[in-house]
């Protein structure tokens, strides 16, 4: 079962934003010289890229919070899921 936030997410392209090693990062991190996330996270409405719930700033559920953007998809390679803030929700 999907809800319709995640019928309606599309996908988006890999994450771009990357870090000083060279592979994509947590655009709020590295503004503030931080490169301490756990795992990354896709904005499946806007494109940004932020970290985990794992990691200590928590990112991806700020941007939701301050967004209203309800779905993600995991930035980490090989991982295609996405999941919904609103509905509680993964696909």
């Amino acid at each position: 079962m999907i809800c319709a936030h995640l019928a309606e997410a599309g996908s988006t392209e890999p994450p771009g934003i990357e870090d000083t090693d060279g592979g994509p990062g947590c655009q709020d991190c590295l503004a503030a010289g931080l490169h301490d996330w756990v795992h990354l996270r896709q904005c499946l409405t806007c494109g940004r890229v932020a970290c985990c719930d794992s990691s200590p700033r928590r990112h991806a559920t700020a941007h939701f919070h301050g967004t209203g953007h309800p779905v993600i998809r995991s930035a980490e390679p090989g991982e295609e899921w996405r999941w919904c803030y609103v509905d509680d929700l993964f696909a």
